[in-house]
């Protein structure tokens, strides 16, 4: 389901209005009475406009701002969450008998429960069960098992898709998410509460934030959660005590405890946040308690999404494999060709469907770039040239008129790593190839033909200061830029005649996220030499960085790929390497394409791939010209 931009969170069972996420102020207001019939509710949620929802022994039941019942689904049920969207609420619970997730529509002002297609049966006992709303709006939800298995799920529509499996603690019964930071909440019954990515791109971390003594503060391990702007309240788990704890500076800061006394047998507990106070569920119902908090919200730096338009088939090994591809264009734009590094096997092709067409097993292969028409031994070639990680080698291959590639040399080079390397070809002829190692040296080789025997001379060398890996050549001006992976980016003369010191483009910082990585140039057909733009993979934040690639190198703008639920495709994260054409190869790549390694393949979990972007896509998300 696809929500919009104007999304209201809600957090457990309560929907957590706009103005007090806007504010942080603090509250002290008397407790309020609640109506007679939240009482019977084992969980509960408040609406846009003052009504209702609640489970309990009748089912789920939606009551208006004066009590009375307007709609109910006979069943029984638990695990309810909310989210909100003006007078439409997603509501989502479980069956207690199948487990089944089951969304709602509520539509509030029609007074209306409105069920939408199921999730299906989970193959695990579900203990907790959550809501998370995306970036892009989509509506993602998190099931836990009692054993610690757990899966994320996205729908959009009436599609329902597993995005990826987690390791969650064992004994979970209360999870929350706190859409803005993309924080995933887990109360661990015998432990405490964890926090985690909720993004599903990347490989995501853990954190304590609150545990039971003598790790922390908590007695009996962790209860209920309920999310508040910029921190959490949870209960411990004797449910004798309330903890509110704020997220600051990366750090959970806790205040001093507050005795509730609920009397509730462990882990059944609730925690629902309802405008200006807590709501919380006891032996004797629910009761309402003032809130005094001053966190403010927290949120991730607004960046434009673009959906893939393809992808390519997996990786043949699991982990770190993909790294680089490199794009071959055909004189009939439809047969154009991906190749892309297996750092575990060697080289695959691909046709723009994503398809493998050819696979050179020659070794652990990291960084590749592809120049055509290059005149050498009086003749023109097509050449790919990529680094040997085995044997610290430059390893050449020749593409012919159909796209197929074959071997055609390996030079040592006496690097002791040898890591990335890009082409240049330069304006006078011929071709060169920029190698770069771990330690920052960089080797320049003119490559040459002679017969039917390759050639390489080493032409020139220099260092940075730390490890390097992406570099791209601009052809049209000479200049070489290239990236150090924790400093940013740099660039330099690629014209091994007519060196000049290397002179920053951009630093790491607040646009660009260390690792450094993947690089490429992207020129409008029949532009001017001076114009074209710089695409950075900013490793760090799994973005991309679109410049100027002229000084004074303005920045265009940063981008994220995201999903393309239709397609059955996820997002790219981690980035090493990428490469664009602005050639047009037909349908939504007619302003060219961007290829994009991806670090962590999701809908369902996989081996890495690359994938495709239409450049129409990226030009409009940032406005370029």
């Amino acid at each position: 389901m696809m929500i919009s931009n104007t999304m209201k969170k809600t957090v457990l069972c309560g929907a957590l209005l706009a103005a007090f996420c806007a504010t942080g102020a603090v509250f002290a207001v008397p407790a309020n009475t609640l109506p007679s019939f939240t009482q019977e509710a084992e969980e509960l949620a408040r609406l846009p406009g003052g009504g209702w929802l609640t489970l309990d022994k009748h089912g789920l039941r939606l009551f208006n701002a004066a009590g009375q019942e307007q709609d109910r689904i006979a069943v029984r049920a638990k695990q309810l969450d909310t989210r909100s969207d003006g007078n439409q609420v997603l509501a989502v619970f479980l069956e207690a008998d199948t487990q089944r997730p089951l969304p709602v529509n509520v539509d509030v002002q029609a007074g209306k429960l409105v069920k939408l297609a199921p999730f299906p049966v989970p193959t695990f006992s579900v203990e907790a069960s959550c809501l998370y709303l995306d970036a892009q709006q989509l509506a993602h939800l998190f099931l836990i098992g009692k054993d610690g298995q757990a899966e994320q799920w996205v729908m959009q529509g009436e599609q329902r898709s597993l995005v990826r499996k987690l390791a969650l603690p064992p004994h979970a019964k209360h999870c929350r998410v706190d859409d803005g930071a993309q924080r995933l909440l887990v109360s661990e019954a015998n432990m405490g509460v964890w926090a985690y990515d909720a993004e599903s791109e990347g490989m995501g971390k853990r954190e304590a934030v609150a545990l039971r003594k003598p790790y922390g503060q908590l007695d009996g391990g962790a209860g209920a959660l309920a999310v508040l702007p910029g921190g959490v309240a949870v209960l411990d788990g004797k449910a004798d005590k309330l903890h509110l704890l704020a997220h600051q500076g990366g750090k959970w800061t806790a205040q001093p405890a507050q005795a509730v006394a609920l009397n509730v047998r462990k882990g059944d507990s609730q925690l629902v946040l309802d405008k200006q106070s807590l709501l919380l569920r006891g032996k004797n119902g629910w009761q309402a308690r003032p809130l005094k908090w001053s966190g403010k919200e927290e949120t991730q730096p607004p960046v434009a999404i673009i959906a893939p338009q393809a992808q390519t088939e997996p990786m043949a090994r699991q982990g770190d494999a993909a790294d680089d591809p490199a794009i071959w264009l055909s004189p009939n734009p439809a047969d154009a060709r991906i190749l892309g590094t297996n750092k575990k096997q060697g080289l695959l092709v691909y046709d723009l469907q994503g398809k493998q067409t050819q696979l050179l097993e020659v070794g652990r292969l990291n960084n590749v770039d592809v120049r055509q028409n290059i005149q050498l031994g009086g003749s023109k070639v097509d050449l790919a040239v990529a680094t040997q990680r085995d044997d610290n080698s430059m390893m050449l291959f020749t593409i012919n008129a159909d796209g197929e590639v074959a071997e055609a040399g390996r030079f040592p080079t006496g690097l002791k790593s040898i890591y990335g390397m890009c082409l240049y070809q330069p304006a006078s002829g011929g071709v060169e190839a920029f190698i770069n190692d771990k330690d920052g040296t960089f080797q320049q080789y003119s490559i040459g033909l002679e017969g039917n025997k390759f050639s390489a001379t080493l032409l020139r060398s220099f260092k940075v200061a730390t490890q390097p890996e992406g570099c791209v050549a601009d052809d049209a001006n000479a200049r070489l830029f290239l990236g150090e992976e924790t400093r940013g980016i740099w660039t330099t003369s690629a014209d091994a005649a007519k060196p000049d010191a290397l002179a920053m483009v951009l630093p790491v910082g607040a646009q660009l996220t260390a690792d450094v990585e993947g690089m490429a140039i992207y020129r409008q057909p029949g532009g001017a030499p001076n114009t074209g733009y710089l695409i950075v993979s900013s490793q760090g934040d799994s973005s991309y960085v679109v410049l100027d690639a002229q000084a004074p190198y303005k920045v265009r703008g940063r981008f994220k790929v995201g999903f393309n639920l239709p397609a059955g495709i996820d997002g790219t994260s981690e980035t090493d390497g990428l490469d664009v054409t602005s050639a047009n190869l037909g349908g939504a790549y007619a302003q060219g394409m961007l290829v994009i390694q991806d670090g962590y393949k999701r809908l369902p979990d996989g081996p890495q791939n690359f994938k495709y972007v239409a450049w129409g896509d990226v030009a409009k998300a940032l406005k370029l010209q």
